[in-house]
């Protein structure tokens, strides 16, 4: 006949490790600490507008276009890709130059899309 010795404190120790997880798991939850995700969010204008990520790639002064190659636009549901954009002032086009890393919000107005506003990233 075999001994229980071995069985015996192998089964104590399960219960008391049972017993402990029930103990913590039936106190109140609480939730833990928010994490600062402020720098993972989309960066926003003065104005409060999201802006996209982009390098501005050619600036066309006579027909106040802009070309970009830019990450996703949320606001406008639009994939990552370089396009023509129009601009809404033209004296945005003297705040960039080709190469520049940029942020700039865009907008869908009668059928194009325009540049809003813009600034350069340091």
């Amino acid at each position: 006949m075999k001994s229980n010795f071995v069985t015996l404190p192998l089964a104590a120790t399960v219960a008391v490790v049972a017993a402990a997880v029930l103990v913590t798991m039936s106190g109140p939850l609480r939730a833990q600490p928010a994490a600062n995700h402020e720098a993972h969010s989309a960066a926003q204008s003065k104005a409060g507008t999201v802006l996209a990520d982009g390098e501005v790639r050619r600036i066309d002064k006579d027909a106040k276009k802009l070309t970009i190659r830019h990450g996703p636009i949320k606001s406008l549901d639009m994939p990552p890709m370089t396009m023509v954009f129009q601009v809404k002032d033209a004296a945005l086009l003297d705040k960039v130059s080709p190469g520049d890393k940029v942020r700039f919000h865009a907008e869908k107005i009668s059928g194009g899309y325009q540049v809003t506003e813009i600034e350069t990233v340091k």
